[in-house]
């Protein structure tokens, strides 16, 4: 660690491993997100990802996760790729799934940021999550400084814009915290006027049963009729809120080869309506995609070709 303090040490590791920005929160419970989650979860806009619904406790108390906790080490990771692949004739899909899954691709960094931080500091006790877990990602992000909740309820960055993955080690290391970042977002509407399924009712609060997001993914059943000709061409994930936020005009692309898209960019409208199961299973093999199953993603591109 030589002369740096514990707080410099980490926020050093985490730029070697990779990651864009370190912001560091103390361990507590999370008393202004609970009154947000309730009423979100009243509402019903969980759709039918009833897990949203479990955990409650945990998702706004890391203590809860890891027993003795005392800091949350908020991570971001970018994804933004060099080439944008989407057509008016081919299904798009979310650029964070253009190559391997990141949960692996980031939980290996994690391991190693986690195993860096025993060998120098000592018995540092602790979990890591990526998307993983009940953890309330945006909300320790926001509270740790290295960006704000949008109104498109995802984290922003000045610098970067929102194109990037979020990542917590939750441990037993006493640091010091990093103070809240103002929300930039102004008076701009613009991601709530973009989106074609009005999943943004109002600021900061997406109604997630009708983002493209959870229709393409989440949602096991039949896409319902009323969101035909709404779904401009997305087959797997959306990226409509996050391409039209002025901030994104700051994305650079990133440097991570896993993150490569893995054979299908080249597909023709063809190949894709008539992909069998097998191509599914060897071009998304390693790929996030594969959460949606064969049958998932062929419900989808059906969905799309109904609205030509």
């Amino acid at each position: 660690m030589g002369t740096l303090n514990r707080e410099e040490f980490v926020k050093k590791l985490a730029s070697d491993l990779g990651f864009s920005f370190c912001g560091i929160s103390k361990a507590g419970f999370l008393e202004e997100e609970a009154t947000k989650l309730e009423e979100w979860l009243s509402r019903g806009y969980q759709g039918k990802m009833r897990y949203l619904e479990n955990h409650f406790d945990k998702r706004l108390d890391p203590t809860k996760l890891v027993p003795g906790a005392k800091s949350v080490v908020s991570l971001v990771y970018n994804y933004y790729p060099k080439k944008i692949h989407q057509s008016d004739n081919s299904p798009k899909i979310a650029k964070y799934a253009y190559g391997q899954d990141y949960h692996f691709v980031i939980k290996d960094k994690l391991k190693a940021f986690m195993s860096h931080i025993q060998n120098e500091i000592g018995e540092v006790d602790g979990r890591v999550f990526v998307d993983s877990a009940p953890v309330h990602e945006r909300a320790w992000a926001a509270k740790s400084g290295i960006g704000w909740v949008g109104k498109n309820s995802l984290l922003l960055n000045r610098e970067m814009g929102s194109f990037f993955f979020l990542a917590e080690l939750i441990i037993d290391l006493e640091l010091e915290s990093d103070g809240p970042m103002k929300d930039y977002c102004g008076t701009c509407t613009a991601c709530q006027d973009a989106c074609p399924t009005d999943a943004i009712p109002e600021p900061y609060v997406v109604d997630g049963s009708r983002c493209i997001s959870y229709l393409t993914i989440e949602l096991k059943d039949e896409i319902p009729a009323e969101f035909k000709n709404k779904m401009e061409g997305w087959a797997f994930g959306c990226d409509i809120c996050q391409d039209v936020c002025p901030w994104n005009r700051f994305s650079k692309s990133h440097d991570e080869p896993a993150f490569k898209p893995q054979g299908w960019e080249e597909f023709s409208q063809k190949e894709w309506q008539e992909m069998t199961k097998e191509v599914f299973q060897k071009v998304f093999k390693k790929s996030a995609v594969k959460r949606t199953k064969f049958e998932g993603l062929t419900r989808n591109i059906k969905f799309l070709k109904s609205d030509t």
